[in-house]
């Protein structure tokens, strides 16, 4: 079978002067174990939907926050790496995937562009919300671990074949009130959305901790990529 053409989104350009777009290489090796050929996709393409004429997948992934301004919220001084040109472009790139149905793998930021795009808001720290007593990051360098429930029934738990679930966590912010049409199907012990579902989307998994960090043959994390493969492969 032809290895599946998926797109993965990448952080915005580099202000260092180093003059890049960069991703981290967990989610090229992710979509490459389970069978996919990836294509990176950097912010400032002016017609993003014409991207998704030669791709079978998309994977939005995390790195850097929502601008405040999307969903009417308020600065936050623990905000940081917000981009226009990034926004923008995974807006309308994550519209044109819906509109096409195309199989999508949102993770972190990549939730949070969805949950926004459909009129939701987001939590703008979590500390200030929900306390610590989750720790949903270590910091900006080092991810955490914490365990997730997930909604017996929903498509995530099928693809896991779990209801629980220890992942790898790396946000300060998290889905607040839900967009049109999605429904949360995974909590942290806090009650932080973890995971939503689309009504009526084919096949959209949208994800808030970084399943792309542990996907070694033993790890559950590898089940969510291999169904995601697999369905692009019949797309």
């Amino acid at each position: 079978m032809r290895r599946p053409l998926i797109g993965i989104t990448t952080y915005h350009r580099d202000r260092r002067g180093r003059h890049r777009f960069q991703v981290p290489t967990s989610y090229v090796d992710a979509v490459r174990a389970a069978g996919g050929a990836p294509l990176l996709l950097p912010p400032g393409e002016p017609e993003p939907g014409r991207l998704l004429d030669v791709l079978q997948g998309v994977v939005f992934a995390g790195g850097g926050d929502v601008h405040p301004a999307r969903f009417d919220g308020a600065p936050n001084p623990a905000s940081y790496a917000m981009c226009e040109e990034r926004d923008a472009f995974e807006f309308a790139l994550m519209e044109s995937v819906l509109a096409r149905a195309l199989p999508t793998l949102a993770i972190c930021r990549g939730t949070q562009v969805l949950n926004v795009l459909l009129g939701g808001d987001l939590i703008g720290h979590l500390p200030d919300q929900v306390g610590e007593r989750v720790v949903h990051r270590s910091s900006r360098e080092q991810h955490a671990r914490h365990t997730v429930r997930l909604e017996p029934g929903s498509r995530l738990a099928a693809v896991y074949g779990a209801d629980r679930l220890e992942v790898a966590s790396w946000h300060h912010q998290a889905v607040g009130r839900l967009g049109r049409g999605l429904r949360p199907v995974a909590w942290a012990e806090d009650g932080v959305v973890e995971a939503v579902e689309l009504e009526g989307a084919p096949w959209l998994q949208a994800v808030q901790w970084h399943p792309e960090l542990e996907t070694d043959e033993a790890s559950p994390e590898r089940r969510l990529f291999a169904a995601f493969i697999e369905t692009a492969g019949r797309a």
